[in-house]
């Protein structure tokens, strides 16, 4: 059965990322509608004012003068500027003097909005110009403030979602491996004290040799089990000829087609401060996942090279490839391809590589129908 733990948290996220831009075009239209209606009113406002500037300079003296006056006062957030027929300012509200003085030629507020003309008869008008109020201008920008604190909080959010999955799994991880370890660990104490009578009875038989090759496999898997939550202690170790011992265990216990092209010397030394048995671990996991990507049929080539500051490890195999859109995704717990498994290989050595050796697993290069290359970094005493 395939096990995709991430499954949920990419909904999860993707549900924020709608949630996000559901919230940032919902404001933005509502905010438009505000914006258009409070213009409307401010021209109104505006038009009212430019009619009691007629009033007031009209000859008609039977016109409330005061009434007239209170409307010109209570324009206190529009700015609107008053001018001859030739643009000359006659008097403005709410705009600084001394860049709105009567007098002075009109050089701004043209291009704001269409002006109101105030006909005075014989020929003779006057100009009303304004421009947006400080509420409108500050009420245009507000949808786009609150975008950014929405996607502020969706970013705290993931932030948090994943410190604290990460934390989930890590105590998932270590309550898991310590318990293995231990249900581990009896029978396998029971079985090498068996192997010992076997030997000691038959030690002819080839079987019983392989038998213990096998319990003292369990003893490593155990002691890598045990290990995990724990900073493990590294050592300066020839990693060629740990992955010399990897190979040779796999080798008698994979299929006859499967062929490991090993292009270095048995005599070679590579020494890097590793911890042997998680790093042996890490390349039994990345080889029988390409195993199982050849369906055991096919190579693998591991190329091992030391540059001045890291060790580099390239694991290639002759597999069905891995798409661009999963070369994250496999390192993953749980991202699995095959009908049955728990995808967790793949995932052990990346945290055994990246978490307790400060190196680096990824995947180099992949192309479907032909193979996969996996590299693993790791430092040197130089780096």
């Amino acid at each position: 059965m395939t096990l995709n733990l991430y499954r949920n948290r990419s909904k999860w996220k993707i549900f924020f990322f709608l949630f996000a831009i559901l919230m940032g075009i919902g404001s933005l239209i509502y905010t438009q509608f505000l914006v258009r209606s409070l213009k409307a009113e401010e021209r109104k406002k505006v038009q009212m004012w430019a009619e009691a500037t007629r009033l007031i300079n009209s000859a008609d003296s039977t016109q409330n003068l005061e009434f007239l006056y209170s409307i010109i006062e209570n324009n206190s957030t529009v700015p609107v500027i008053l001018t001859d027929g030739s643009d000359i300012i006659i008097s403005a509200r709410n705009i600084d003097q001394g860049k709105a003085a009567p007098g002075m030629k009109l050089d701004n507020m043209k291009g704001y909005n269409e002006p109101i003309i105030i006909d005075l008869g014989n020929g003779f008008s006057n100009r009303i110009y304004y421009k947006d109020s400080i509420i409108l201008s500050q009420l245009m920008y507000y949808p786009f403030i609150q975008l950014g604190f929405i996607l502020l909080f969706i970013l705290v959010s993931f932030i948090a979602l994943s410190s604290s999955r990460r934390a989930e799994q890590n105590r998932v991880w270590v309550g898991m491996s310590k318990e293995t370890a231990h249900q581990l660990g009896t029978p396998t104490t029971s079985l090498s004290g068996w192997i010992e009578i076997l030997q000691n009875n038959y030690p002819d038989i080839p079987v019983t040799r392989e038998l213990a090759l096998d319990v003292k496999r369990l003893e490593k898997v155990t002691e890598r089990f045990s290990r995990i939550g724990s900073k493990p202690s590294l050592t300066e170790e020839n990693i060629l000829s740990l992955i010399q011992n990897s190979v040779d265990y796999l080798k008698t216990r994979s299929s006859s087609k499967v062929l490991f092209v090993l292009p270095f010397s048995p005599d070679d030394e590579i020494n890097i401060p590793v911890n042997p048995a998680l790093f042996e671990w890490v390349i039994e996991n990345v080889c029988k996942n390409a195993i199982d990507a050849m369906e055991g049929d096919g190579a693998i080539t591991i190329r091992v090279e030391e540059s001045e500051k890291h060790a580099i490890i390239d694991i290639t195999d002759t597999g069905k490839g891995i798409p661009k859109s999963a070369y994250k995704k496999i390192f993953n717990p749980g991202f699995t391809t095959k009908k049955r498994g728990w995808g967790l290989g793949l995932s052990l050595a990346k945290r055994i590589i990246e978490e307790y050796h400060n190196g680096k697993i990824y995947v180099k290069s992949s192309e479907i129908g032909k193979g996969t290359c996996i590299r693993i970094m790791l430092r040197n005493g130089n780096g």
